[in-house]
C-alpha cells in the first residue's frame, strides 16, 4: 500500500483504539516501528504514554470511593457511575519468576478497584464478583480493563459493574461485579438520583 493508505489506516486504528502501541500497529500494518514513528510524527499523533495523558486530562472524573494511588493500573477515563478504562502494565513484580505469567491477583485488582472507583460515592466495596480468566498475561504486555456500570437501582444500595480486559484487541479476562454502595438512593435510568422511599 502507499504511504498515503498506510497514513490513513493508521490513523484509522489508533481512533479506534488510542491504547494501541506502536508494536501491535507493526504487526498491523506489516511495517517496521521505526516506520510506524516516523508516521506518527508526521501526522502530529505523540506515543502511547502521551496520548493516555491527553486522554486523562480531557474526561475524567475524580475517583470518590477510594485514594486514587490504591487503584490498581492508571485510570485513564472516569465517568464515574457510567463507564471507566484503566491501563496497567505487567512488569517483574507482577508475574512468577520461573514463567513470566502475570500473577492472576494483579489482573483481578486491576478490574476489581475500577469497579469500585467507577462508583459515585464515598463508600463502594465489592459484595461479590462472578470472574472468568480468558487467558494468562505475560511479563510487558499492557492490560486495558473497561468498565460499564450495569444497574445502579439494586436493592441494598448495590450496582452492578461489568468489566472487561483486553491485551491488544484480545480479551484476556472478564468480571461481573456487585458493589456495595454506602448511599441510599434510589437511580433512574438516566442517572438522576431520587429519594427511596422504599
Amino acid at each position: 500500500m502507499s504511504k498515503k493508505e498506510r497514513q490513513q489506516q493508521l490513523l484509522s486504528i489508533i481512533d479506534s483504539n488510542p491504547f494501541v502501541t506502536d508494536r501491535e500497529l507493526t504487526r498491523q500494518l506489516k511495517v517496521s516501528i521505526q516506520t510506524i514513528r516516523l508516521d506518527r510524527m508526521e501526522l502530529g499523533i505523540p506515543e502511547l504514554r502521551e496520548r493516555m495523558k491527553q486522554m486523562a486530562e480531557h474526561s475524567y472524573d475524580q475517583v470518590r470511593s477510594l485514594p486514587a494511588d490504591e487503584v490498581v493500573g492508571d485510570i485513564v477515563d472516569l465517568q464515574l457511575d457510567r463507564s471507566g478504562i484503566s491501563i496497567f502494565e505487567i512488569r517483574e513484580e507482577h508475574v512468577f519468576s520461573r514463567n513470566g505469567i502475570a500473577r492472576g491477583h494483579y489482573v483481578f485488582g486491576q478490574a476489581n478497584s475500577l469497579a469500585v472507583a467507577i462508583i459515585n460515592d464515598e463508600i463502594a466495596l465489592t459484595a461479590s464478583a462472578d470472574i472468568r480468566f480468558v487467558r494468562m498475561v505475560r511479563l510487558g504486555e499492557k492490560c486495558i480493563a473497561k468498565a460499564q456500570v450495569r444497574s445502579l437501582a439494586g436493592r441494598n444500595g448495590k450496582a452492578e459493574v461489568d468489566v472487561f480486559t483486553y491485551v491488544g484487541e484480545e480479551l484476556v479476562f472478564q468480571g461481573h461485579f456487585i458493589v456495595y454502595r454506602s448511599a441510599i438512593e434510589e437511580y433512574s435510568e438516566g442517572g438522576n438520583r431520587s429519594a427511596d422511599r422504599h
